[in-house]
């Protein structure tokens, strides 16, 4: 079993509630801390948005997914995975497509499925801000990349004041209904007024949750999860050097809409960094090493490991550098200088199952000695021309190295042959890739006049494709339907062939303001995205059961196609009310219209968002209460991807409530989300094929079911 059983459940809540009690008791010894300026190495337009602790944590009450927790921005949503690997989506383009960085490091998928995504690394818990950029971002924030930015950070090393001491921290503790999911996360720094130390820890762990209404349970949902960290920060006469390692550890997590489920994944990292303030200019220089074991199999809803399953092991390790450099040329213009690059190193293997005419005799090996090493470079101007208008320009080269070495199936047995053929002309193949990619980003903000501001932004961007969307080889209908991260159900083979991904972005935003009584704002942020040589896919065949029936599911194989997005998000707030003690109203909206079409083929893009919208209602109370009201609204999803049998959902209507009272650095929140069970389909879920296995019967993924959410939190 895969699942904690009752009665050590109750145990281990017990155990989280009374240590996280006792992190609460813990004395405050703190005095006020030393906040350390900030190096600009990278522009900061103000079409990014960024979550604070205090916003994060609101959202943390209801899931343990960093990703869903961004969702509630404009032009963002995530498509449904594991209960903690949710991945995210910016305007259409999904997570590979999208610059993804945690404390400034980007992380590689060391699996097929993508079960362990970067932000699967993070906690909300422990998460100190989440910055979102949904327009074009400038080349200085990273390359090898077509669509948005997302940055996670943990806080910054603290410093006491002159000779003194600085004890400070956070603790918490969550429980949710809804999957019987519980956990906490402690914060502890100990500092002097040039040396930091600073613990990060979280738990979490859920049984499979309900769907809405008569949905019943979603299976596969279950997961488990612990991270560590130590951060150690020194600050002296040449600058701040921080040092942080830690590891992560997720002994099981259940995958609705994938045949596979995680059943370990381990990683351990460390990662330097020196940011040095001179009358010249800034330095910035950050260096990283990440390792990872990952395993797949089945867990119990998929028929357990009792027989031998399937094992399939991964191994990935991933080191670099990043530098920048700041250089102020004038009083109103710098100009930035970087260099970085990133090593990503993998195998992978699947055992052979003792017993299985199928899987065996040997090993089949899918990835084998993987190399994708990349050089960039850019250099950018920002100019702030008056106090109202200012430009960013900037020019990128990153050069791709990839390659891999020879493959093998699991046997050659009749029922391997295609997997047999396919190895042979992979072996035969030249696997060794080199691509060299050009990009450019030009951004304008204008604050035409009081009450108005104009962005307006262009960008060409390039991306090459990932190992698996390359190197995986598989031909045989079981070895393809173990490759892909889409929850769509069908199989997929790489392509020797491809060519990177050439994307040509427009975005603008218009804001209006006003202050007075009742102080308010709107933003409209209309964009366009064409991209050559879009990787998508095309069809090789139908998949067959053993009898040569159809399953409803094909076998695609990546390839280079054309496509485009187009859309409008629109955001805006309102202040209903503010006393003269604080306390304060607010009423904000949004909503995001998405359209992408494959233009080679006329269809609609797999996985684009229907419009949505939603309201909030918060209120911040001088005397420490807050609560808030939300709601979100999906349309129908018709435009469907038919080469993928893209399921179509119906639009839905979602409420959650909450409230919150803090006092002396305790807070106590309680919080019911889908307050009225509403049933529905999540619209970038896939297919259930957990439910699938159990019960024959194949339904998209379903929402999740009510759920009254309780946590405690104390900071000292």
């Amino acid at each position: 079993m895969t699942t904690i059983p009752t009665r050590r459940r109750v145990a281990a809540l017990r155990l989280a509630l009374i240590s996280g009690a006792a992190m609460l008791a813990l004395p405050a010894y703190a005095q006020e801390a030393t906040a350390l300026p900030p190096v600009q190495i990278s522009s900061d337009p103000t079409s990014g948005t960024t979550l604070d602790r205090s916003e994060i944590e609101r959202s943390s009450a209801r899931s343990s997914d960093t990703a869903e927790t961004i969702t509630r921005i404009p032009g963002v949503d995530a498509f449904g995975a594991g209960g903690v690997s949710s991945l995210p989506t910016i305007r259409g383009l999904d997570s590979g497509r999208v610059s993804i960085l945690v404390d400034g490091v980007s992380i590689d998928e060391v699996c097929p499925n993508n079960m362990n995504p970067p932000l699967s690394y993070t906690h909300p818990q422990t998460v100190e801000s989440v910055s979102v950029l949904t327009g074009v971002t400038p080349v200085s924030m990273g390359g090898d990349s077509i669509g948005g930015a997302i940055s996670v950070n943990t806080a910054d090393p603290q410093f006491a004041g002159p000779d003194g001491t600085l004890v400070t921290g956070r603790a918490s503790a969550f429980y949710r209904s809804n999957g019987d999911d519980f956990g906490g996360a402690a914060n502890v720094t100990v500092a002097t007024d040039s040396i930091s130390l600073t613990y990060d820890g979280s738990y979490t762990q859920s049984e499979n949750h309900e769907g809405g209404g008569n949905a019943g349970i979603v299976r596969s949902s279950e997961y488990a999860k612990t991270d560590h960290s130590l951060t150690f920060g020194a600050l002296t006469g040449l600058g701040l050097f921080t040092l942080r390692g830690g590891i992560q550890r997720a002994p099981y997590e259940g995958f609705p809409n994938q045949y596979m489920d995680m059943t370990d994944n381990r990683s351990w990292f460390l990662n330097g960094r020196y940011q040095g303030y001179f009358g010249w200019g800034d330095v910035d220089l950050a260096v990283h090493y990440r390792d990872t074991d990952h395993e797949m199999n089945f867990l119990d809803d998929k028929g357990g490991t009792a027989s031998g399953g399937m094992p399939m092991l991964g191994e990935g390790h991933t080191a670099g550098y990043r530098l920048g450099v700041s250089l102020p040329v004038s009083s109103r213009g710098t100009i930035r200088l970087g260099s970085e690059f990133h090593h990503q190193w993998l195998t992978e293997w699947w055992p052979p199952v003792p017993g299985n005419m199928m899987m065996g005799p040997n090993s089949f090996i899918n990835i084998n000695d993987a190399n994708r090493d990349r050089l960039g470079s850019y250099a950018e101007w920002e100019a702030q021309w008056s106090d109202a208008l200012s430009t960013t320009i900037g020019l990128r080269n990153d050069q791709l190295w990839m390659n891999t070495g020879d493959v093998a199936p699991y046997g050659t047995g009749m029922m391997q042959m295609a997997d047999v053929a396919a190895a042979a002309a992979f072996n035969a193949a030249d696997r060794e890739r080199h691509d060299s990619n050009w990009s450019g980003s030009a951004l304008l903000e204008w604050d035409a006049a009081k009450g108005f501001a104009f962005e307006l932004g262009y960008a060409h961007k390039v991306r090459s494709p990932n190992l698996y969307e390359r190197y995986a080889w598989g031909r045989g209908s079981m070895a393809s339907r173990m490759i892909g991260w889409f929850g769509d159900g069908n199989g997929y083979v790489g392509n020797l062939n491809l060519d990177p991904e050439r994307a040509d972005t427009v975005s603008a935003a218009v804001t209006f303001s006003g202050a007075g009584d009742m102080p308010w704002s709107l933003r409209i942020s209309p964009y366009y995205t064409h991209v050559a040589d879009y990787i998508d896919v095309v069809k090789l065949a139908e998949l067959t059961d053993m009898m040569g029936m159809p399953t409803g599911f094909v076998q695609l194989q990546f390839a280079n196609r054309e496509a485009r997005f187009y859309g409008l998000d629109v955001s805006g707030a309102v202040e209903l009310l503010r006393t003269d003690a604080g306390s304060r109203l607010t009423l904000d909206a949004s909503a995001s219209w998405l359209h992408g079409d494959n233009l080679a083929d006329d269809d609609p893009l797999y996985h684009q968002m229907p419009f949505n919208a939603s309201l909030g209602l918060h209120y911040a109370g001088d005397n420490g209460f807050d609560g808030h009201l939300e709601l979100q609204a999906v349309a129908d999803k018709n435009r469907v991807d038919l080469t993928r049998n893209e399921p179509p959902t119906d639009g839905y209507v979602l409420a959650n409530i909450g409230a919150g009272y803090t006092v002396d650095g305790f807070r106590l929140g309680i919080d019911v989300s889908n307050l009225f069970d509403s049933e529905y389909a999540l619209p970038l879920g896939g297919v259930s094929l957990g439910d699938f296995k159990a019960t024959g019967t194949l339904r998209p993924v379903p929402g999740r079911g009510r759920s009254f959410n309780v946590s405690l939190s104390k900071s000292f």
